[in-house]
């Protein structure tokens, strides 16, 4: 999928200000933004359920505004919570949906639904899921065409750990086993960093960073240590000739920055003058960490 200069105007104001960015098959992509931010907006026109103003969305070089049906077919969406037929079992509610498109089997249904893992509740009443089932199932239906790209848009929403960790579970499956582009809009920052290989942030309706959720700084030779060790007052002298800025000092505990290749001679030099290492370890920048840096904090739009 490719999102080209993407914008959107309501009335006079300028909603999506020129997203450009790709997404390939078998990775797990975040889209992380505050509230609004856009990401819904961005959504809704990537699947055709809201104009382009100018930009355009190619799916599998199909465009989204000049030949819909040929660029949506190659898509599954579930755009805020998916809605079943609660009198109807899972099965049945999947067999409505699949004579919506032409080429769906019964066959095709059964592997959908061990994908999803819904084998022993599939002839239950839908109405009797648990919310995490049911999105499960909804899952299962954007998935019956065999898409090469599934969007969810805020697929954890009023799950239960359990529930979270489940669709986690199997989105990372399907981009694997099934070589689908999943793209994932939510706000649960902490989720996104285990399930997605790569983050888009958008900001006031501009794309301001994709990285990947991993990535390590660009300057990796330069790190920030936490030292707990006795007398604190010897580390200290010991580590202030290496360091690379100002050393935090809590209790038995040095906080500092230094170059990785540095950590070695500095611990042979702390046991060299008899000072006691409790613990030594580089801290990493976590996705909340970026995801702050970009946006700021408390920001709304």
């Amino acid at each position: 999928m490719d999102i080209i200069d993407l914008k959107k105007t309501i009335g006079k104001k300028e909603i999506i200000k020129g997203i450009s960015f790709q997404i390939q098959r078998g990775e797990v992509f975040g889209f992380l933004g505050p509230n609004g931010a856009g990401k819904t907006t961005t959504i809704r026109m990537m699947v055709g359920l809201m104009g382009i103003t100018a930009g355009d969305v190619r799916i599998e070089g199909k465009s989204i505004k000049s030949d819909y049906q040929a660029a949506v077919q190659h898509v599954g969406a579930i755009v805020e919570n998916p809605e079943m037929y609660p009198f109807l079992s899972g099965w049945k509610n999947l067999q409505q949906f699949a004579r919506m498109v032409d080429g769906v089997t019964d066959e095709r249904i059964r592997e959908v639904v061990a994908l999803v893992g819904l084998e022993k509740a599939i002839h239950e009443k839908a109405g009797r899921y648990s919310l995490g089932m049911r999105q499960r199932l909804g899952i299962a239906q954007a998935l019956l065409h065999n898409p090469s790209i599934l969007i969810l848009d805020e697929p954890t929403n009023g799950l239960d750990p359990s529930g979270i960790r489940e669709i986690r579970m199997y989105l990372r499956k399907l981009a694997a086993e099934e070589n689908v582009a999943v793209i994932v809009s939510s706000h649960m920052l902490s989720e996104i960093e285990l399930m997605c290989d790569r983050i888009g942030i958008i900001k006031n309706g501009k794309m301001v960073a994709i990285e990947p959720v991993q990535a390590k700084s660009e300057d990796t030779s330069v790190v920030i240590v936490r030292l707990e060790a006795e007398p604190i007052e010897g580390a200290l002298q010991i580590v202030k000739g290496h360091v690379m800025d100002d050393v935090v000092v809590e209790e038995n505990v040095l906080t500092f920055s230094m170059t990785r290749e540095t950590i070695p001679a500095v611990v042979k030099a702390l046991a060299m003058k008899d000072v006691a290492i409790y613990s030594i370890h580089q801290q990493h920048t976590s996705l909340e960490d970026k995801f702050f840096d970009l946006i700021g904090e408390n920001t709304i739009g």
